[in-house]
């Protein structure tokens, strides 16, 4: 084989094994949490009523895949659907930004209780994003509640957090941020691995042998 193409083999290669991704488990781990809190308050959720929660990943550089998110919902009122939870960017303003995927679980979680939703492709880099919850249904037809607690996080000693800024809005595209509920969640999530320094250190040595390849004579 060609020096070149065997280049262009090893390149491929060392490549493949520094970007591919593991296969998450399913469950994952416990990032944070603030559901140990008794709760002492809730809000409405409908089409017209959508609450975003704001939270912080810890500070893995490999980033983190998302495997579920579970609710500490209140009981709902009057007939309402279609319950909908979706995870959302951060804009340079701190406000919720734009979807990064949606969760499946219960579409109609009426009873009080914890409701599990999950979604293993969603990947999470270091940094500042929502949980965002809407419905189907406006609160006048009925509401789901999300029952919030008296603080932040119980469980955050990896730096993941659950910040203390929460959004509102009456169509999910202008919203308004308060400061007096914590809606009450859990996230699990699965770390992803750092790029190895000697895998770098070989990816860097076949681009190199590449470029000499391709220097004109």
């Amino acid at each position: 084989m060609p020096v070149k193409n065997i280049t262009y083999v090893v390149i491929a290669i060392l490549a493949g094994e520094l970007f591919a991704v593991p296969p998450a488990p399913a469950q994952g781990t416990l990032s944070v949490s603030n559901l140990g809190q008794t709760p002492v308050g809730k809000a409405a959720i409908g089409n017209n009523s959508w609450i975003a929660q704001e939270f912080f990943t810890g500070t893995n550089s490999g980033g983190y895949t998302l495997n579920s998110i579970q609710l500490l919902m209140d009981a709902s009122s009057g007939s309402p659907s279609g319950f909908a939870v979706s995870i959302y960017s951060c804009l340079v303003d701190n406000s919720p930004g734009s979807s990064l995927g949606n969760l499946v679980g219960s579409l109609n979680p009426t009873s009080g209780g914890l409701f599990s939703y999950t979604n293993s492709g969603i990947t999470l880099s270091s940094g500042h994003y929502f949980v965002v919850v809407t419905a189907a249904t406006p609160v006048a037809q009925g509401a789901y509640n999300w029952s919030s607690g008296p603080g932040v996080d119980t469980y955050g000693g990896n730096r993941w957090t659950i910040g203390y800024l929460y959004y509102t809005s009456t169509d999910g595209l202008k919203w308004n941020y308060f400061r007096d509920q914590y809606f009450q969640m859990a996230i699990y999530s699965t770390a992803l691995p750092e790029p190895s320094a000697s895998w770098l250190l070989l990816l860097g040595s076949g681009v190199l042998a590449y470029t000499r390849i391709r220097k004109p004579i």
